[in-house]
């Protein structure tokens, strides 16, 4: 959730108040359920647990000092491909084996684009304070920058700003000669030559997105095998609807975009903050991973891996897991969730997944050669918290076939700050994982232990 930093001062007596109530509302709502029922095809939902005051667990953002790091599972090591980043959100690896860092946050709230009344502005300002204490109230870099590694020993001894003044960036991919970043409020291009350290041209509009409140501003791009087409995540503007369905237009979606006309079509819906985006590699089927709705419990709902079908709907806002209905939501419409489909895999309750890629024999080993790769965040709502690492789910034709296995853990610290926040993960030419981590302001690589 992110939440606008300004409070009019009409509001300051109220959110006071607000603000100690939320100091105290981690100490009574817990998860019931142990972690492992709400992973997998078929997680245990329990009935709502709608409080007053939201569940709130924050992990306060301290970093981490000059060599530590998080922890690689056995058979793995992890280095520090860079540090001293700002805020590193997604990470894209072009061709040659240079890696796009997207230093990025939160865009401005535009003035008088707040909905809801006081009692909205009020939660809002109070939410944006618990996000800032997360480590996600600093100010956007608003650029790319290359890290090149050149003689491949884990290091990058390139630094260089890419291409700045973006609007809050995210997803990247390259078709051909040019470079699509997924700004938070549209889709752009600049021209790439194979070993550029910098943008030639100034960025071009493929197609505007869906922007304002920006509630949920991360934007995700993926091109399909050919180039043809573009696929882009847009998130929704509210947990549930709360901002007005009129607020919602074309967010909790995937769209599919013509890069060269910058046409675009829904392609699935429903799906509340979609992030990732995957091909997996037997099918060729497209994947991605979905933050769920918030504040019915620290058992509910399930975040998710799925499969995404052309046309499908997969619930949000009326429905969750296909036909669980959410009574909070009006008005209630049950002619939606009748066809509304139910994601394929669970990972379990407010992790906040965001990135995913498919694994590569070449620079694992054999017990993570297929299957999918998935940056937890964390969460900021649950008690106990939950996430805050790198999973692997393992794959066999083209579906999860167990249950995932941590392989980058360590960024809490044993009295629960958080050292760092898992964000986007990418494979680097060689195969090796590379996660950014947007509170650690670093990008971790992770390998085998012993080179083949």
């Amino acid at each position: 959730m992110n939440a606008s930093p300004h409070l009019p001062a009409r509001l300051a007596l109220s959110a006071a108040a607000v603000a100690a109530v939320l100091l105290v509302a981690g100490c009574g709502e817990a998860a019931k359920l142990a972690p492992e029922l709400t992973i997998g095809p078929r997680p245990q939902l329990v009935d709502p647990n709608k409080t007053l005051i939201p569940t709130v667990n924050v992990a306060p953002a301290v970093g981490w000092t000059d060599t530590a790091a998080p922890t690689p599972a056995e058979g793995l090591r992890v280095t520090a491909l860079a540090r001293g980043l700002d805020h590193p959100r997604w990470v894209y690896t072009l061709p040659n084996g240079d890696v796009l860092v997207a230093e990025s946050n939160k865009p401005p709230q535009p003035e008088g684009s707040g909905a809801g009344g006081p009692v909205a502005a009020v939660r809002n300002w109070v939410m944006g304070k618990v996000m800032g204490r997360a480590g996600a109230g600093v100010p956007s870099a608003n650029r790319i920058t290359l890290l090149r590694d050149a003689d491949g020993d884990g290091l990058a001894e390139v630094k260089q700003v890419f291409l700045s003044d973006l609007v809050s960036p995210y997803g990247m991919a390259l078709v051909g000669s040019e470079l699509f970043i997924a700004n938070a409020d549209a889709l752009v291009k600049v021209p790439y030559t194979e070993g550029d350290t910098s943008a030639r041209a100034k960025p071009v509009v493929v197609t505007a997105l869906p922007a304002g409140i920006n509630h949920h501003w991360t934007k995700n791009v993926i091109a399909n095998a050919d180039g043809s087409k573009l696929y882009v995540t847009v998130g929704s503007n509210s947990n549930i609807g709360e901002n007005g369905l009129a607020a919602e237009e074309g967010r909790a979606a995937i769209w599919e975009v013509d890069p060269k006309s910058g046409e675009k079509r829904l392609f699935a819906s429903g799906l509340r903050n979609p992030n990732g985006l995957a091909w997996e590699p037997e099918t060729n089927a497209l994947w991605t991973v979905v933050n769920e709705r918030d504040e019915i419990g620290s058992d509910l709902v399930p975040d998710y891996l799925t499969s995404v079908k052309d046309g499908a709907f997969y619930g949000w806002p009326w429905s969750y897991w296909g036909g669980v209905v959410d009574a909070r939501v009006t008005p209630q419409k049950p002619e939606r969730v009748a066809k509304a489909l139910a994601p394929d895999y669970a990972l379990g309750s407010h992790v906040a997944p965001l990135g995913l890629v498919f694994s590569n024999p070449r620079g694992m080993p054999p017990e993570f050669a297929n299957g999918a790769f998935i940056g937890e965040h964390g969460s900021w709502n649950r008690k106990p918290k939950s996430g805050y690492k790198v999973v692997f789910v393992p794959f066999i034709g083209g579906k999860p076939s167990g249950p995932p296995v941590d392989i980058l853990t360590g960024f809490l610290s044993a009295d629960e700050k958080a050292h760092g926040r898992p964000v986007g993960v990418a494979l680097d030419k060689s195969g090796a994982l590379l996660v950014a981590d947007d509170v650690g302001n670093a990008v971790w690589r992770v390998s085998r232990s012993k080179p083949n």
